[in-house]
């Protein structure tokens, strides 16, 4: 039997909430009759309007960050740096523009495949060890932008193993240098020692 999809009460709570609780979780995407999964071991949380690191700053709206206002539990994904898709999993009610991005993640099923869209990765935990990477490793674009993560080709489930508190790691989102007193917001959780998590300095919290 396949692990049950996180319920859309999760979605709904705190979006500071969702991150921690998102560490230990699944991404799952299927392609054709492949399914590609991947365990969340690093998260970061946007908080909407008064969050200038977010897209939803000063409650901006445009066709970019439309999904960022849906109910939680949706994808949104956007293009970053002319050549990377991030994707985040958007939180709280409709209009919040709230969301969680996707950092880092360890590869569980559907590694083959996951090379063949990574061929620059030398090795296995260089091929989700950052947002754009994740992307590219389940050939997540566009095309998922407002996608319910319910459905049957992008998913979640809960965790596949235990996450003791002690073991997340709490510091500083990363690259955001121009979001002010923003970037210094305690708001990326990490699993800590894991090998998938985004190179950084900031790892040793």
């Amino acid at each position: 039997m396949s692990p049950a999809k996180l319920p859309h009460e999760f979605y709904l709570q705190d979006t500071v909430t969702v991150a921690h609780a998102l560490l230990g979780c699944v991404l799952w995407r299927r392609i054709g009759r492949k399914l590609l999964a991947a365990r969340i071991v690093e998260s970061e949380a946007y908080l909407g309007a008064n969050d200038s690191a977010s897209h939803a700053r000063r409650g901006l709206r445009s066709e970019r960050n439309e999904s960022m206002y849906l109910e939680g539990g949706h994808a949104y994904v956007y293009f970053t740096y002319g050549m990377h898709w991030c994707m985040n999993v958007v939180t709280q009610e409709a209009g919040t523009a709230e969301a969680v991005l996707v950092r880092g993640a360890q590869p569980l099923r559907g590694i083959e495949l996951m090379r063949e869209n990574r061929p620059k990765a030398k090795r296995d935990f260089d091929l989700m060890n950052g947002p754009g990477k994740i992307c590219k490793a389940m050939s997540i674009d566009r095309t998922f932008d407002g996608e319910s993560l319910a459905g049957s080709r992008l998913y979640l489930t809960g965790r596949d193993s235990e996450v003791p508190d002690d073991s997340i790691g709490v510091t500083p989102r990363i690259g955001i240098d121009g979001a002010g007193d923003a970037k210094l917001w305690p708001l990326r959780f990490i699993i800590r020692g894991n090998r998938y998590v985004t190179p950084s300095s900031h790892n040793a919290a």
